[in-house]
């Protein structure tokens, strides 16, 4: 039977946890740029005062 290959499993596993992690930070960006105000249409108004 052939042994395991434990450093294999582990950077397989360390992999998937950074594309998840990487994953919910760029969900995270996505939905923060949606909630900010767009800083051309924030500065118009002031403008006309």
């Amino acid at each position: 039977m052939a042994k395991p290959n434990y450093a294999f499993e582990k950077r397989q596993r360390e992999i998937a946890k950074k594309k998840e992690k990487d994953a919910k930070q760029s969900k995270k960006r996505a939905t923060r740029e949606d909630t900010r105000p767009d800083p051309a249409s924030a500065a118009e108004p002031e403008k006309g005062r």
